[in-house]
């Protein structure tokens, strides 16, 4: 299927590695650009570098930590300078898990994650929008977490924080679809990232298991597939709500869960 993404202008947060990285690449083998932002320099750089390498698109790498106002007003100033003529999709990829209990939790880690997980999202969706409008439209998909509907209980904050996303995705379709941008929300379910890796390492060998035991239970007493999703799994998924092949997709949150949702949506 040829999803019509030929020379589109991609902008990805947390585009070095993961999801992210999966994304980017997915989007640059239909011949899309891309500009990545991730918080390691040479991580994100080195990146982009092999994806424009070999894919033969353009691709910016550039260090940005999303959960800091100033940091993402130099990067959509990089993406200008890098595309003057415009972007066509966003994809608010990036965030991280978090562990704590509520009532230990200070004000310091509940804004961290506001902003990380909430906040970057409004700020490159309002920042970006004009050079979305540039170009006749865009896509804007926001990444959150089959966590925002059925919580885990060891990371309230992220619990929290995930579903307001959802909600603010949705107000954004509302709003940003009179500008031909169609904004969706995507809901993952266990997706084998590099932090389930490092979570498996540390638990799993408190629990004297091996980090591929420790995979293997969690996708079996959570999954009904009985296994975690690659990070491509979830990117080609992605990447089709990028398309205009996807153009009656608007203001819409997909479980991509392997079932994992205990509830009908």
């Amino acid at each position: 299927m040829d999803l019509e993404l030929k020379d589109k202008i991609a902008v990805i947060t947390g585009g070095s590695k993961g999801i992210g990285e999966a994304v980017a690449r997915e989007l640059a083998r239909e011949g899309v650009h891309l500009a990545l932002c991730a918080r390691h320099k040479e991580e994100v750089e080195n990146t982009a570098r092999k994806i424009s390498e070999e894919f033969g698109v353009q691709a910016l790498g550039f260090a940005c930590d999303v959960s800091r106002l100033e940091d993402i007003e130099k990067f959509v100033e990089a993406v200008k300078s890098t595309y003057p003529e415009g972007v066509d999709i966003l994809i608010n990829n990036a965030g991280t898990g978090s562990a704590e209990k509520i009532i230990d939790a200070p004000d310091s880690r509940w804004q961290y994650y506001w902003d990380l997980h909430v906040m970057a999202a409004v700020r490159l969706s309002r920042l970006l929008a004009p050079l979305m409008q540039k170009r006749g439209g865009g896509v804007i998909i926001n990444n959150a977490s089959i966590c925002a509907r059925q919580p885990l209980d060891y990371e309230p904050i992220y619990n929290v924080t995930k579903a307001a996303l959802v909600m603010f995705s949705k107000c954004l379709a509302n709003e940003f679809i009179t500008y031909n941008i169609r904004v969706n929300c995507v809901s993952p379910g266990l997706i084998l990232t590099p932090d389930w890796y490092k979570t498996a390492n540390i638990v799993g060998k408190e629990k004297g298991m091996t980090p591929e035991e420790y995979l293997e239970n969690i996708a079996k007493e959570n999954a009904p597939i009985g296994r975690f999703a690659t990070p491509e799994e979830l990117a080609h998924f992605m990447v089709f709500l990028c398309s205009p092949k996807a153009s009656y997709c608007v203001g819409s949150n997909y479980y991509v869960d392997g079932g994992w949702l205990r509830v009908t949506v």
